[in-house]
């Protein structure tokens, strides 16, 4: 029962994240104006702006000019709906569900902003780093190096986020073009505070594996030039950390 009502309350935390994911990369804000069509801008209504539901009654369209809406809407609901209710089932309703569930919120938000943008809002990078580093004290995390689990979150903030900024300026140097992003440093170092180091660093391996061969299959399939196409890596370091968060503490590598 509690593992329903938790994907019930992450269907209405997808809701607001798609909120977020469109409006924070442009600047806007969350709180007003009202959710609008984006095609005839009318202001779309509360019986109309039910998670899922909505649009599955809508069959995907505007009830207003019939504009086809985004699949990322409900996909954002829906995942935000299965995290809530996986980490309720598995940590039951305590801090450790909690953290996870926020961590999860935040790695969804990130996901699809970075992979329609290119952008990864500091609402979220900054914002999520501070709330892991607030919540470390009460949920320890599992293989800390450190005794600590305050001071693990930050070495996990630090550490890996540190490597791939290091990374990044040492691309920039030798090819005299950016190579990552500095969202993606602030991105990581948010999932090292909720994981810790040994979890950064499998956030960052699965990363980077997932981004070289999907990115690679994908410029393949769309004949996309690999000197230019710029992968959205904050996608990918956002599944992995999501999957690394699911395994802990069953991933061992």
């Amino acid at each position: 029962m509690i593992e329903l009502l938790a994907g019930l309350f992450g269907l209405l935390i997808g809701s607001f994240l798609n909120v977020c994911i469109y409006r924070w990369p442009r600047d806007l804000s969350v709180v007003r104006p009202r959710s609008a069509c984006p095609e005839c801008g009318k202001p779309i209504t509360a019986y109309d702006n039910i998670p899922v539901l909505s649009y599955l009654l809508l069959r995907g369209r505007c009830r207003n000019c019939a504009a086809r809406i985004f699949w990322r809407y409900p996909l954002v609901e829906v995942l935000t709906a299965i995290s809530f209710a996986f980490f309720v089932y598995t940590y039951g309703l305590t801090p450790a569900a909690a953290k996870y569930c926020v961590f999860a919120a935040l790695l969804i938000g990130l996901a699809f902003s970075d992979f329609e943008t290119l952008l990864l809002p500091d609402e979220m990078t900054i914002g999520g780093l501070v709330i892991g580093l607030v919540f470390s004290p009460f949920v320890p995390v599992p293989d800390a190096i450190f005794q600590n689990s305050a001071v693990e979150a930050v070495a996990g903030a630090c550490v890996c986020s540190g490597l791939l900024w290091f990374t990044g300026w040492l691309f920039e140097k030798i090819r005299h073009k950016e190579g990552l992003g500095f969202g993606d440093v602030k991105m990581l170092a948010m999932e090292g505070a909720f994981l810790g180091v040994a979890g950064s660093i499998k956030t960052m391996v699965v990363a980077s594996v997932l981004a070289s061969v999907v990115g690679l299959i994908y410029i393949k399939l769309a004949h996309k030039d690999p000197a230019t196409f710029q992968i959205p890596f904050g996608t990918f370091l956002a599944f992995a950390g999501l999957l690394v968060a699911v395994a802990i503490p069953r991933l061992a590598f």
